[in-house]
């Protein structure tokens, strides 16, 4: 009998919920699971008996139910899943709205409309861990942007700390595209939502939708990419980082690996994700996509699902899963390349820097989805310094509307202090400092062995 390694994903506001909705899909499919829950007898042989049970728990009738829940202060989005092709999946407890939205405002969603929907969120999650017989922690989707997204996940991930102090805390964050934006006041939720987060999480992957719908129509050719084609693509790379904990595989990598292995500073835990091959199937059948192409394409900027230069900063480690047709030979090779190229440089004080999780499982993908079937894909995830970048962006952005202190009258006026700017902004600073001193400590001593 394998241990048990539960997993419970949270998924909040808007971007939460329909990220969620890709990844459940995903997930399904994935693991011969359908949509009603039923899991046709013939299929548990192949998989290894019971890895989907990190992600799912069986009733006695033989359904199989997601260790999920969905939450959002207004129910038109979670509705869509109530009605929806996966309907019968769920739980209806599991699947939590509130009456009116945080309109784009983090006080709301912290303070007033948020407070009253915690308590029975908490609820579901505590009868979820009870469960389980081996929490291992918590997957929390949002984004950075939305009133629920910033306010209620901050709060919730409060209550989480104080109730679950050991259990790793993993986020999914969809961040503020430096040019796309959805919400005028996206800059003041973001920092209000990351100052007091800081501490309540271990590690969180930041997408930025602007990165991934680029990726969409220069890989994929779709001109006019929906939320339905960003949010599978987002599930992709969920699904790698969870594909160790679903599925057997040669090398693999649980939660708490993934903070000891990118996480050198309790601060600095936001890492890049970058997936390769994003290709269509039209484009499929005419390229090799070889363990070192799908290797190399991850340091390739235009990869990346956030809006910075890698090359600009310094990496501090690099976390490589593989999933499918690789054998650890060709990925030690591909890593050597790697390490050679001029262009991608470690800091000084971690000479080794990779991380390699390799899951037999080959990618699945959703019938009639944009992304081809191929038999090896690789989801990196790097913590390097050059995400600085998408920090200082937003801390300009919100230093020109504190500035003259616009809008701050609506997160005022619902029981927030203005004090809470300044404290958060501070806490940004710091925080931008902290990436600038590991780079710079990075810069030193190179110079220093030049002499």
């Amino acid at each position: 009998m394998a241990k048990k390694r539960e997993c419970i994903s949270i998924h909040i506001g808007q971007a939460g919920v329909q990220m969620g909705n890709a990844c459940w899909e995903l997930y399904c499919l994935e693991h011969g699971i359908q949509p009603n829950g039923q899991m046709p007898s013939d299929t548990t042989k192949g998989y290894g008996e019971d890895s989907f049970n990190t992600f799912f728990s069986e009733t006695d009738s033989g359904k199989h139910v997601p260790r999920a829940v969905f939450v959002d202060l207004e129910p038109t989005v979670v509705d869509e899943v109530r009605t929806g092709v996966y309907r019968q999946l769920f739980h209806p407890e599991q699947l939590i709205t509130g009456k009116e939205d945080a309109a784009n405002n983090y006080a709301r969603g912290h303070y007033t409309i948020g407070k009253e929907v915690v308590d029975v969120t908490l609820d579901r999650i505590r009868r979820l861990t009870e469960q389980c017989r081996g929490l291992q922690g918590f997957l929390i989707f949002h984004s950075f942007g939305g009133g629920t997204g910033s306010g209620f996940s901050s709060l919730l991930m409060e209550r989480l700390s104080v109730d679950y102090p050991k259990k790793s805390k993993l986020t999914f964050s969809i961040y503020p595209a430096p040019q796309v934006s959805t919400a005028v006041v996206e800059p003041y939720n973001a920092i209000l939502y990351t100052h007091p987060t800081l501490e309540h999480c271990d590690v969180a992957f930041i997408v930025d939708n602007q990165a991934i719908y680029e990726l969409c129509r220069k890989n994929l050719s779709i001109d006019r990419p929906t939320y339905t084609n960003l949010n599978r693509l987002i599930g992709q790379i969920v699904s790698s980082i969870t594909a160790s904990l679903r599925f057997d595989g040669a090398l693999n990598v649980d939660l708490a690996e993934f903070q000891t292995n990118l996480v050198p500073y309790p601060r600095i835990h936001f890492p890049l994700a970058t997936y390769a091959p994003v290709i269509s199937a039209a484009k499929a059948g005419h390229e090799r996509i070889t363990v070192s192409e799908i290797t190399n394409s991850c340091f390739e900027p235009q990869c990346q699902m956030v809006n910075c230069d890698p090359r600009r900063g310094k990496y501090m480690a690099v976390c490589m899963l593989y999933r499918g047709d690789v054998v650890p030979k060709d990925v030690n090779a591909a890593i050597a390349t790697i390490k050679g190229q001029k262009h991608i440089q470690f800091v000084e004080w971690c000479p080794t820097g990779f991380k390699v999780g390799i899951n037999y499982q080959p990618p699945t993908v959703v019938p009639g989805g944009d992304l081809a079937k191929v038999e090896r894909a690789v989801c990196c995830l790097c913590n390097t310094t050059a995400i600085v970048d998408a920090w200082a962006r937003i801390d300009h952005k919100f230093d020109l509307m504190y500035a003259k202190r616009a809008f701050v009258h609506w997160f005022v006026g619902e029981g927030m202090e203005e004090g809470e700017f300044a404290e958060a902004r501070e806490d940004l600073a710091a925080l931008e400092l902290d990436y600038r001193e590991v780079q710079e400590d990075a810069a030193n001593t190179e110079e220093e062995e030049e002499y």
